[in-house]
């Protein structure tokens, strides 16, 4: 067979290259995305909400989005470096801690669009499938749809710790208890009480007592910031259970108070210069030739 060399002209990069920017990146899944924003035409234009939760080192992120033409819309948000605001000053990125993040974003949509009254939520959390019934005499759940990125959706991801918060919450989104931490898939049921010890953080408090006994050097470097801040493992289970409470009782957003010192206000005024046209350079060039120049001649007469 004759070589055939492959030309690289317009059609064939129409063909192969990949078309979205963020999919070339490797940043959004498209395919998921499409049928995550995509309403029904009998829906008159509502919005199609979905909650999304990104997971970072130091942060959980909980969002309740739409799509419109011009781009997303984040009609509510919260993150698990509130929780300090609630009580949890340490493990703001553990399950327990995702928990109380989707926990705090369903109350604070909710209180948002006046639903709170309407759907206080499941307030007995004993680790159990709870799915919001719509009132008879109110307004219908709100309702959003999970998404998780290009997070693996395995089972005991902390997403899924964020979704039961937000399904606990009071929040209408489908789902299943497969993914779930105690979910036994050849007996196909879920053990609940493994579900609320992750929820609580009690497996947290059990490592703890277990490296204290074991190994108290590791115990002293992993949970330093615990130690720091006075939390043992008796506290841990009392700490969210008093924070859920909380949050159910003002979850409105708090104002930081922080303030900025004078070095980053000087630093958040900086901006960087803008495109000049050619002109501009032109001159520019002109004007060092002719700096140049004077200093040969100074140099000259110097001599």
């Amino acid at each position: 067979m004759p070589f055939v060399k492959v030309v690289k002209n317009k059609a064939y990069y129409k063909r192969y290259q990949t078309k979205y920017r963020r999919r070339r990146e490797g940043k959004t899944d498209y395919y998921a995305r499409k049928r995550l924003v995509t309403q029904a035409k009998n829906k008159y234009n509502s919005p199609k909400y979905r909650m999304v939760v990104r997971l970072t080192n130091k942060d959980i992120i909980t969002q309740i989005v739409y799509a419109k033409i011009t781009g997303d819309v984040v009609l509510a948000a919260a993150y698990s470096h509130e929780l300090p605001n609630y009580g949890v000053e340490v493990g703001l990125t553990n399950y327990a801690a995702a928990y109380a993040t989707g926990l705090l974003l369903a109350r604070r949509v909710l209180q948002k669009l006046g639903l709170d009254k309407h759907y206080p939520g499941n307030e007995e959390i004993n680790g159990e499938k709870y799915e919001v019934e719509p009132v008879d005499d109110g307004p219908k759940p709100f309702r959003a749809f999970l998404d998780v990125g290009l997070r693996p959706t395995t089972t005991g991801s902390r997403i899924f710790g964020a979704l039961k918060g937000a399904v606990d919450g009071g929040l209408a989104i489908p789902h299943s208890e497969q993914r779930f931490p105690g979910y036994d898939k050849d007996a196909k049921s879920l053990d609940a009480e493994v579900l609320r010890n992750y929820i609580f953080g009690i497996h947290v408090s059990e490592y703890m007592e277990y490296l204290l006994e074991e190994d108290e050097e590791a115990y002293n470097k992993q949970f330093s910031r615990f130690i720091e801040k006075g939390v043992t493992a008796e506290d841990i289970e009392d700490m969210y259970t008093e924070a859920h409470e909380k949050i159910r009782e003002d979850p409105t957003p708090k104002k930081s108070d922080y303030v900025l010192s004078e070095q980053e206000k000087k630093r958040s005024k900086s901006f960087k210069s803008h495109r000049r046209n050619l002109k501009q350079r032109r001159d520019t060039v002109k004007q060092k030739l002719a700096a140049f120049h004077r200093k040969l001649a100074s140099a000259e007469d110097d001599e």
